[in-house]
């Protein structure tokens, strides 16, 4: 009996050692990478964002619709639990996300196996890959052909941000409004800056756990409404056209808090 009580004792020792062993906290490789992908779900408020269909009200007051929604994200860095910070090489960390094409919306990065405790990136393109040769802009950052309705010049640069719909308020034949937002600096002293740094903390909402075999998921919420109000109410009826760096400076202020984690799935 005792014998077969000892079986018992070392089988169930055995199997919490393989337990223990298996835990994804015990098996991290941060020589290995695995794929961390970031999902992002365009909203207006508490409703989903519906193209060319969807009626929404800015904090002006102002009915509209959104016909197109397109955003540069980039710049990627990552920090584990341990203090240990990743940016995500920049080759490889630009992404356009297009609300009408899903495919663009969760961008998939290579990071090292771990335990992420907090994500940062920009909305836009930075000036250095702005003023690139264009065979180093190739992909989302081509201007010739996938940025070829996201780029303004070699001074301007990238469209950031752009948002473009209808609202009943708007006077302009069709009821229009277009806002590209863009603006990298440094070209002169009175070129504004509109890159903005979304740092999230993703403690509360569930770490990202990379670890190959797996596949997490850092799913964040990006509210346009937010992208008219907060710094600055924007009014349709009184700023429809949005086509200057200067001119975007209010938006950008704005969207730099559109952002937020909602969840992470591992």
């Amino acid at each position: 009996m005792k014998k077969i009580l000892s079986l018992i004792a070392l089988a169930a020792i055995a199997f919490t050692s393989c337990k223990k062993n298996d835990s994804p906290s015990d098996t991290y490789n941060p020589a290995v990478k695995a794929p961390l992908s970031v999902e992002f779900d365009n909203i207006a408020g508490t409703s989903d964002l519906q193209l060319s269909t969807g009626f929404y009200t800015n904090a002006a007051g102002e009915s509209f619709k959104v016909s197109r929604l397109k955003y540069y994200v980039s710049n990627f860095v990552l920090t584990r639990t341990d203090g240990t910070v990743y940016t995500v090489p920049q080759d490889s960390c630009y992404f356009l996300i297009d609300e009408n094409d899903a495919t663009t919306r969760q961008p998939v990065m290579n990071v090292p196996e771990g335990e992420y405790k907090t994500l940062k990136f920009i909305v836009g393109v930075d000036s250095l890959r702005s003023t690139m040769d264009i065979s180093k802009r190739t992909g989302v950052l081509d201007p010739r052909s996938t940025a070829s309705d996201m780029y303004w010049d070699q001074n301007n640069g990238y469209i950031f941000f752009k948002m473009e719909g209808y609202s009943p308020v708007i006077s302009n034949s069709g009821n229009g409004f277009l806002y590209y937002i863009g603006g990298y600096g440094g070209v002169t002293s009175a070129t504004p800056n509109n890159i903005k740094t979304i740092s999230l903390d993703l403690t509360s909402n569930g770490i990202a756990k990379v670890k190959t075999g797996q596949a997490p998921n850092i799913y964040i919420i990006a509210d346009i409404l937010k992208s008219l109000t907060g710094n600055t109410t924007m009014s349709f009826a009184t700023t429809s056209m949005i086509l200057t760096p200067q001119a975007g400076i209010p938006v950008a202020l704005n969207y730099a808090a559109m952002f937020r984690h909602d969840h992470t799935v591992n």
